[in-house]
Order: structure tokens, then C-alpha cells, then sequence
């Protein structure tokens, strides 16, 4: 078996550039699923799917003969136009546009309760939908910075909030699957408010405590984000089980026309936009790794971060001393906010196997 991603301290980075970006961005080569990958009668549901990334995945596992595909979109008319390109290509396929506003822990439960209602059958999850601001705002609905809401907090609440719906609507003779999508960045966010409390507050003001040398910056806070995905992920590993969800993040790599970089104007969205087409993946090729992570790597993908198709070690602050706190501190805070939701049942049902 593989290392797996915990295990991988020793291999941890700290920077991309230049080696790891190099090698990642023009010597991986793209994996197809092997020859003969049939997805008939499955069914599958991904995040913010409406464009980029997320919709070259939806044509990828429709082309793999998907049966049943929804897309959930936070506007439902953009939502529509995509679904009806893929139905135009695929009309075996059934392919639903359902609401999904992760600015909203009320869109959020709606759209499980509907998972648990209208689905009979669920074999893959992709969480795609992911945010990059230019400007700081505040959900009016949490209160919350918009980027950590909609890429951590709301992310991960609509993650375990799955869990059991994973299981239960999974064939019987295999585990479900559920894949979050991460990414690289997480690996050198700069993360300067790691030692306020509370964390997760912390981020709701442009400069908390004067920490940052700048009134916003948009690149960090993404970083950020997918950082603290992976602190978050490596505590909830203590309540996954493999035989039940196999559960992985996933990076896909920096791509060209990606949707990501929508908000970003001004000198820093003509950089991002002239370094994506410089170096970027071709989306589809990036979406590959998505379909590998959700329904071609098996149990040893289990509790992993996969990058460029491969097992790769999480954040380096997941295994330094410091770490642990942070984690701790993450952890709880998280577990709070989600109380209203009876989160920490579903995780104790979770590592019981009672789900």
C-alpha cells in the first residue's frame, strides 16, 4: 500500500516554486481512468459545476457513461446553460441543475435534505465550488469573510453533513466516495493570524490586530483557506471510516480558464490571467484529476491529499509542533459553529460506524 498523505512528514513542502511548480505543471503527464471505466448507473453530484474545472469533470465522468449527474450551481440560469450543453452531448445521461448557495448554512441543509429525498442512489461527491475575492466582504447570512466561509467553513459543514447520505446511498458492495477539492496553494499560505483567538473570527476583519502588512490580500487568503482545509481535515480523520466513505482532497493543478479568478481585475487579475496561460493545465486535462480522485484511486486514497495524480504529504504545519494547537483551536471553533446542525452526532456516529 501507498504512503499515505499522514505519514509523509518527512516529504513536506514549504514552497512550489521552482522545482515542485515545475514538475507538476509541465513534466506530470494527464492520467485517463483505465480502459473499460463504465459509470452505468452511477450517479453523481458535484459542486459549482456550472463552469472551469467542475464542468470539464461533469463531460468526463458523463462521457464515462454516468447515468445520473447534478449539478449544483449558486445561479441557477448559468446552471441550466451548462446542463444543456452536456445534455446536448450526452442525451442518455440525466443531468439536474439544483440550488447550492455556500454562503448559506440554511441552502446548505436544504440541498442535503434534498439529497436524502430525491437520490436514491449516490455513488460519487465532488465538493468543487471554491471562491477568490479581490476585495474583502462579509456574508450577510454568517457574518463571516467571504472565502474562508464559502472554502473552508461552508465547505467542510456540507462535507460531514454528507457523510451519512455518502453510505447509505452508496451500492452496497462499495464504500462511498466523497472528494474535496484542495489545492497546492495551501502548502505556502502565509496564514499570519494563526495565533489569534478565537481563529476563525480572526478573519472577519480586513487586518485583525494590525498582523498583516497589508489591508487585504486576495492570493494569501485563498491560500489560506485550502490551508485550513487541511488542518481541519487531518482532526476529522479520527472519524472516517474508509469501509464506509472513502473521503480524499484533491488538487488539480493550476489551469487555464479556470473560473476561479472571475473577480480579480486590475494588474493582479492580468498577471494571475498572463501566468495561467503561461503554465496553466488545459481545464479538462486538470478535471482528470477529479474523476482519478473520486471513482479510480481506491482505499489507500483514503484520509490523502492528492496532487498530480499521486499521494502527497498535507501542509507542512500539519506535522510541525505548532501545528497541533492550531489544529485544536480550528477544530473546536469549527465544531461550534456547526452546532446547530448536531455535527458532532454525525462524526460520533461516523467514527462508530453507525452512520
Amino acid at each position: 500500500m501507498p504512503v499515505a498523505s499522514i505519514d509523509m512528514g518527512d516529504e513536506a513542502v514549504t514552497s512550489l516554486f521552482p522545482g515542485p511548480f515545475i514538475k507538476s505543471q509541465f513534466r506530470t503527464k494527464t492520467r485517463l481512468p483505465p480502459p473499460g471505466t463504465d459509470l452505468t448507473s452511477c450517479v453523481a453530484i458535484i459542486t459549482g459545476a456550472n463552469s472551469g474545472i467542475g464542468l470539464h469533470a461533469a463531460r468526463h465522468l458523463l462521457s464515462l457513461k454516468l447515468s445520473h449527474l447534478v449539478i449544483a450551481v449558486r445561479t441557477l440560469p448559468k446552471g441550466e446553460l451548462a446542463a444543456a450543453w452536456l445534455r446536448q452531448d450526452y442525451p442518455f445521461a440525466k443531468v439536474e441543475v439544483w440550488p447550492l448557495e455556500m454562503t448559506s448554512y440554511a441552502s446548505i441543509q436544504a440541498f442535503v435534505a434534498r439529497v436524502d429525498s430525491d437520490l436514491p442512489r449516490l455513488d460519487f461527491t465532488i465538493l468543487n465550488a471554491g471562491l477568490m475575492k479581490p476585495t474583502f466582504g462579509v456574508c450577510t447570512g454568517t457574518g463571516h469573510e467571504e472565502v474562508i466561509q464559502v472554502n473552508f467553513t461552508s465547505t467542510y459543514f456540507l462535507a460531514i453533513l454528507m457523510l451519512p447520505l455518502c453510505k447509505v446511498k452508496a451500492p452496497t458492495v462499495k464504500p462511498g466516495r466523497l472528494t474535496i477539492v484542495s489545492s497546492g496553494t495551501s502548502l505556502t499560505a502565509k496564514f499570519v493570524n494563526r495565533n489569534l483567538r478565537p481563529l476563525l473570527a480572526s478573519f472577519d476583519s480586513v487586518d485583525p490586530k494590525g498582523v498583516s502588512s497589508a489591508a487585504w490580500d486576495p492570493t494569501d487568503r485563498y491560500f489560506t483557506s485550502k490551508m485550513l482545509g487541511h488542518l481541519f481535515f487531518v482532526r476529522l480523520l479520527d472519524y472516517l471510516r474508509g469501509e464506509d466513505v472513502i473521503v480524499n482532497l484533491v488538487e488539480p493543478g493550476m489551469c487555464k480558464s479556470s473560473d476561479l479568478h472571475r473577480d480579480l481585475s486590475g494588474p493582479v487579475g492580468l498577471f494571475i490571467e498572463g501566468w495561467k496561460n503561461l503554465c496553466g493545465r488545459k481545464p479538462q486535462d486538470g478535471a482528470w484529476t477529479y474523476v482519478d480522485a473520486v471513482c479510480v484511486k481506491g482505499p489507500e486514497s483514503h484520509g490523502c491529499f492528492l496532487m498530480d495524480w499521486e499521494i502527497h504529504p498535507f501542509t507542512k504545519l500539519v506535522y510541525e509542533p505548532e501545528g497541533k494547537a492550531i489544529m485544536n483551536a480550528l477544530w473546536e471553533e469549527a465544531m461550534a459553529e456547526y452546532a446547530f446542525a448536531g455535527v458532532r452526532d454525525i462524526l460520533e456516529r461516523s467514527k462508530a460506524g453507525s452512520l
